[in-house]
C-alpha cells in the first residue's frame, strides 16, 4: 500500500491490497479482491445486505477486505469481533471514515438478530472445534459464511446449514474473487462455473 499512488475504499479500509495496475498515466493503483469475491457469491445466492445486519467474526486482512466490501453495499449495521479487540476498534475507524452512515458495533459475537454472519477465523474448520458463534443463536433465515478453503463445507457451515441457513463456503469467495481480478486487469472474465470445470471442483 505504501508504493501505490492511489487505492479503492476497500484496499484502503482492509489496510492491504492484492492486485495493483499500471494506469495509463503512470500511476499504480490498488485494490482488493477477497471482499468483492465475497459480496458477488452473497449476490449470486440471492442474499441483498443493503439494510441487513451483518456480524463479522474476524477482522485480519479477509476478515477487513469483506467488511469493506459490505459496507459499501449500504448495510444499516455491521457488528465486528477480533480476539484482539484493537483489530477491531481500528477496522471500525476506516469503515466510518468512507461509510458513516453504517453503524459499528465492536467486540460482541453473538450472531442473534444478524442477518449475515462471516466467520474469517480458523474456528469451527475441524470436527470438535469451538464454532466462532453460539449456532444455536443463529437466525434459520440467515446467511452464514466462511472463508476457509478446505474443508469446503466446514463443520461450522454444517451446523448453519442444519439450522436451515444459506451457506456459502470459502471456495464460493475464490471462484467469485478470480472473475474480478480479471476485469481488473482488463483480461475480460469468466463465468465461476468454467472456473470450477477448469480445476476440477464441484459447483
Amino acid at each position: 500500500m505504501e508504493l501505490v499512488d492511489d487505492a479503492s475504499s476497500a484496499a484502503d479500509i482492509a489496510g492491504a491490497a492484492n492486485a495493483v495496475v499500471l494506469r495509463e498515466d503512470g500511476s499504480l493503483y490498488a485494490d482488493q479482491f477477497d471482499g468483492a469475491g465475497f459480496v458477488r457469491g452473497v449476490s449470486r445466492k440471492g442474499f441483498v445486505p443493503a439494510g441487513k445486519r451483518a456480524l463479522i467474526v474476524g477482522n485480519g486482512g479477509v476478515g477487513s477486505a469483506i467488511a469493506a466490501a459490505l459496507a459499501g453495499l449500504g448495510l444499516a449495521e455491521i457488528g465486528l469481533v477480533d480476539p484482539h479487540a484493537a483489530v477491531s476498534e481500528r477496522l471500525a475507524e476506516r469503515i466510518g471514515r468512507h461509510y458513516p452512515a453504517v453503524k459499528v458495533d465492536v467486540g460482541s459475537k453473538d450472531p442473534e438478530g444478524c442477518d449475515l454472519i462471516v466467520n474469517a477465523t480458523p474456528l469451527g474448520m475441524n470436527d470438535g472445534d469451538a464454532p466462532p458463534v453460539d449456532v444455536d443463536r443463529i437466525a434459520p433465515e440467515a446467511y452464514v459464511g466462511d472463508v476457509m478453503l478446505k474443508p469446503g463445507v466446514t463443520p461450522f457451515l454444517r451446523a448453519a446449514r442444519d439450522r436451515g441457513c444459506t451457506i456459502q463456503p470459502g471456495t464460493d469467495m475464490l471462484f467469485e474473487m478470480v472473475p474480478a481480478c480479471l476485469e481488473f486487469f482488463g483480461f475480460g472474465t469468466a463465468t465461476p462455473e468454467e472456473l470450477r470445470a477448469g480445476t476440477q471442483q464441484p459447483s
